[in-house]
Parts: C-alpha cells; sequence; structure tokens
C-alpha cells in the first residue's frame, strides 16, 4: 500500500490508517501538505522574547534593481554614469531619487535608505541566496531562508502558516534549508492581481458543506479515539497534529478572510493599483495584520543589461505606487511600527551604462529601504561613492541586514541550530544590529 501523505516522516505508521485519511480526509479536500507539515512545530518551544515588530513583508526585486535609478541618483555623475534619467527632490532636503519614484520621493520621511549595502557575490542565484538567508552560499550547508527561521522560532499564530509567499515560492533559497520542511513557505498557488484569484486548499470542494465538513471531522476523531486506546504513541499524536492544523486553516474564518482581496475597498485597491505589485502588496498586508510571521513576495523584473531606459519607465512606476501605497496604508491604520517592511534586490547594477544601453550586474554596492517595525524615519544610512561603484560610508553586509530583521521580530541572531550532523550554525553568523537605523523610542 501506498502511504497515505507522500513525503510524510510519519508515513511508516500509514498503513494500518490509509483507508480513512484517504476516505475521509480525501473527500474533504484536504491537500495540504506544506501546512500540514507545520504540525512539527507544535512539538516544540517557541522564542519567547518580544520584538518591535509583529511580522515581517519581504518585497524582493529580483533580477537586480538599478541603484542610480532608483534610491540612489548620481546627477552630477558624467552621462554614462548618470544614465537615461534625472533626479527628483524628496521630502528629504538634499535628498534626491530616481525620476520614477515619485510617490515614495514624497513618502521619504517615512523610511529609511541604505545606500551602502555590499556583498561580493555577482551571480543572481549567489546574490539571491545572500538575500534570502543572510548568508553566502556554501556547499557544505543549506541554509534555511529567514522566513523558515522565523517559522521555526515563532511558529504560527490565529491558525495562520508563519510564512507565505506570493504568489508562490520565488526561488530554492526561499525555502527552509536544513530545518524541516514543516518550516518551508505556504504558497498561494496563483496570483491575487489575476480577477478569479483563490488560494488554493482554503475552500471546501464542491459538494461539501461545511456541516458535512464538521461531521466528517467528528467521525474522523472517532475513529482516531478508537485506535488511540488500542496503540499509544507519539507519531500517532504527530499525525493527528498535521491533520489538526489542516482542519483549522479550513474551518477558520480568520484564516480565509485574511486571504480574501474581495473585502477590500474598491478605493484601495486603486491606491496600490490593480497591477501585479499592488495587489500583490495588499495581500501581504492583510496576511500580516491577520497574524502571518513573514510575508515573501516579487515584483517586476529587474535584470536590465539592455534597454533600460524602456524597462525601467514600463516597471518601475507601479512598484514605486505600490510600495508607497503599502507604508501609507499601514500607517493610516496604525500598524506600520509594528510591521518590518523591507525593500531589497540581489544586487545593483554597474556604474556605467554598457554599449547595449543597459547595466550589468554589480554586487559593490546597492540599496535598500526599511519601513515600520521600530525603523528611523527619513534617514538615508550610508552612502556610494560619486560614480555609485563602491561603499563611501558605513557599510552594510547582508549578515548586518539579517541580523538588524531577526532583532526588530524578536530573535537572536547569534542563536545556534542544529544542521545535519548535529553540527551548531548560528542563526545569523557575524552580523551586527545596525542601532544607527533603528528609532530607541520604538
Amino acid at each position: 500500500m501506498k502511504p497515505c501523505c507522500p513525503g510524510n516522516p510519519l508515513e511508516r505508521y500509514a498503513s494500518r490508517r490509509e483507508f480513512m485519511y484517504v476516505g475521509l480526509l480525501g473527500g474533504l479536500g484536504l491537500t495540504l501538505p506544506g501546512f500540514l507539515r507545520q504540525a512539527l512545530g507544535d512539538q516544540k518551544d517557541y522564542a519567547t522574547r518580544q520584538g518591535v515588530a509583529n511580522g515581517i513583508i519581504h518585497i524582493f526585486l529580483p533580477g537586480g534593481l538599478a541603484h542610480q535609478e532608483s534610491f540612489d541618483p548620481k546627477p552630477f555623475a558624467p552621462a554614462e554614469y548618470r544614465g537615461p534619467f534625472g533626479a527628483i527632490d524628496t521630502k528629504l532636503k538634499g535628498v534626491q531619487f530616481g525620476q520614477h519614484m515619485k510617490d515614495l520621493a514624497l513618502l521619504a520621511d517615512k523610511f529609511t535608505v541604505i545606500r551602502s549595502m555590499s556583498h561580493g557575490e555577482a551571480a543572481h542565484e549567489r546574490g539571491t541566496h545572500n538575500m534570502f538567508t543572510g548568508y553566502r552560499p556554501s556547499p557544505a550547508v543549506e541554509y534555511p531562508s529567514i522566513g523558515s527561521v522565523i517559522s521555526h522560532e515563532l511558529g504560527p499564530k490565529n491558525n495562520l502558516p508563519p510564512y507565505v509567499c506570493v504568489p508562490s515560492v520565488p526561488n530554492e533559497y526561499a525555502n527552509s534549508g536544513f530545518l524541516s520542511s514543516a518550516f518551508g513557505p505556504f504558497a498561494l498557488g496563483s496570483d491575487p492581481a489575476q480577477g478569479n484569484f483563490q488560494v488554493r486548499d482554503l475552500a471546501l470542494p464542491n459538494g461539501v458543506s461545511d456541516d458535512r465538513f464538521a461531521k466528517r471531522r467528528s467521525l474522523l476523531e472517532t475513529v482516531d479515539y478508537h485506535f488511540k486506546t488500542l496503540e499509544k504513541s507519539d507519531a500517532l499524536d504527530s499525525m493527528d497534529a498535521f491533520y489538526q492544523h489542516a482542519y483549522k486553516l479550513i474551518s477558520s474564518q480568520q484564516a480565509r478572510e485574511a486571504f480574501d482581496l474581495k473585502a477590500e475597498p474598491d478605493a484601495i485597491k486603486d491606491e496600490y493599483g490593480r497591477t501585479a505589485p499592488g495587489q500583490r502588496m495588499l495581500l501581504a498586508r492583510r496576511l500580516i495584520e491577520a497574524g502571518v510571521r513573514f510575508v515573501s513576495l516579487t515584483a517586476g523584473g529587474w535584470d536590465h543589461h539592455d534597454n533600460l531606459k524602456g524597462n525601467i519607465e514600463k516597471e518601475l512606476p507601479p512598484v514605486d505606487k505600490a510600495i508607497a501605497a503599502l507604508i501609507r496604508d499601514l500607517e493610516r491604520r496604525g500598524t506600520l511600527d509594528s510591521t518590518l517592511v523591507m525593500v531589497t534586490s540581489e544586487f545593483g547594477r554597474t556604474p556605467k551604462i554598457n554599449p547595449t544601453g543597459g547595466r550589468d550586474h554589480w554586487p559593490r554596492v546597492f540599496s535598500v529601504m526599511l519601513a515600520g517595525g521600530g525603523v528611523k524615519k527619513g534617514l538615508v544610512h550610508g552612502s556610494s561613492d560619486a560614480l555609485g561603484g563602491e561603499p563611501e560610508e558605513d557599510m552594510v553586509t547582508v549578515a548586518d541586514l539579517a541580523t538588524t530583521a531577526y532583532n526588530q521580530i524578536g530573535i537572536t541572531a547569534d542563536k545556534e541550530l542544529m544542521a545535519p550532523g548535529n553540527r551548531p550554525i548560528e542563526i545569523c553568523d557575524g552580523g551586527h544590529v545596525l542601532d544607527a537605523i533603528l528609532d530607541k523610542k520604538a
């Protein structure tokens, strides 16, 4: 007989109970293997240190956003370095952004920009690994993503997965690494920008009413009780916990409502923009407020080796609009200070425009943005040189950024986790909390 839950670490116990799980749960549509595995978290003690932030929204701009066209323009550099666009003033005196960041320029007094991020990985995969894990890639260790570490350390809240990817898992480095797959992300399966958006596995299948769902759950509990009287096993209890989490997710009105963008007024949807970036960020706000610990989403594509001008004109305005709307909305709802918003990319772009009108990979210096979650408002931290090629002041490492994010949500980054072979590995090694960007009054 095949196990009822392929890949389930408890599948060796499934044979004598397979008929009931396939018949009952299959009929209910409980196809939640990723979320079921969250039950492993029920067997551990979660971190109890209270962070300033209740949740983190990580907005990743895949491909490598050009810092010169966004947060760190060089208006006085020669044309071949300056690029095709001008710079615009922001709410901060003497601070300018690229000309296509009009909405964020008006909110520059609400967030921190770090202009001195740096690492040494010029390949997309390796740079992405850095930004999702806080570690350089290693052939010896598969590091967990920041979201998975948060899932491992803090666990679920309000019957919601602690770590959600919108709309899908963006890359292999967003997964759980050497941690159990129980701490991997819950992926939506469809894009909230689609008109028929519906999260897979949250709705009961056709023909299964709420009443029928409750009756079948009661029946399953009765059969479970019978088997528990016959064989006492911690493994059986753990298997039951998998299904308890599935039932909670499907039956919880709060969980269903968190994913329901139809509940948002049209004016709010328009404010974010009826675009993929806009609707993803709106959903991220809903999920964080409902109790998700970490939401990871992607916006646009930024690998502009050629036609930088046309690509930036197309890609940047809707992302600028959506991020600005997210910050305004969180502040309006009183949740900005308890939500850390991180805008990152795997690296920046070369200081000089190449022969095809683009910029190439450049990890030596680039920019990221942080808002809310105890971060100072109206701050530019660090700087690049006059041509945007090297850090000039206050270089920030990937480990520094990850350590600071962990600190804000209440996780101590030098805590050791156990990798295979009982090898202790720190959550983040060598990083320092960026006290200079934190509001100590928060």
